[in-house]
């Protein structure tokens, strides 16, 4: 896993990722996933956030992260809060 000490200098996108109990273990296995999802710039560990170079590609790693709390969890369980924002330099 590319585990970044700060954000990346260029513009991306940034997933954070949020729960509690069992959603706190599956947010450190979608940490993990995010690693082998092509346009996945790194992750910051302690603080649970991942970084991007598109929506897309979150698109794609959000629906394997919610396949997996489905499979883990259960249909209906209470899983893994995904906050997507845009991060880095403005024009």
């Amino acid at each position: 896993m590319t585990v970044l000490d700060r954000p990346p200098a260029q513009a991306c996108w940034a997933a954070n990722l949020s729960g509690d109990g069992a959603a706190a273990e599956l947010s450190r296995c979608a940490l993990r996933l995010a690693e082998s999802q092509p346009g996945c710039l790194g992750v910051t560990t302690e603080d649970r956030v991942t970084y991007w170079d598109s929506v897309e590609a979150i698109a794609a790693w959000r629906a394997r992260v919610e396949l997996l709390a489905r499979q883990r969890l259960g249909r209906g369980a209470e899983t893994v809060s995904i906050q997507v924002s845009r991060r880095g330099v403005t024009a």
